[in-house]
C-alpha cells in the first residue's frame, strides 16, 4: 500500500522534529490488515516547504 498520507512524523522522517497522534492510527490500521511500515534506506522527501523557514518532509508512505 503506497500512498501520500500528508502526515509528517519523525517516525518516519528523522529530521523532522515532531510526533503526529494520527501516526498511531495509521499504524493501527496497518497492522489491522498485517502491513508493516517500509523504511527506504535513502530518505528522500517529498513535500517541498514552499516557505523557506519550513523544512521539506516525508509524507509519502510504503507499507508492505
Amino acid at each position: 500500500m503506497t500512498e501520500n498520507f500528508n502526515i509528517k512524523d519523525n517516525d518516519w522522517d528523522l529530521l523532522y522534529p515532531h510526533y503526529s497522534t494520527y501516526t498511531d492510527t495509521l499504524r493501527e490500521i496497518a497492522d489491522l490488515i498485517d502491513l508493516k511500515l517500509f523504511m527506504s534506506i535513502n530518505q528522500v522527501s517529498t513535500c517541498y516547504a514552499d516557505n523557506s523557514n519550513e523544512a521539506n518532509s516525508v509524507i509519502d508512505l510504503i507499507f508492505l
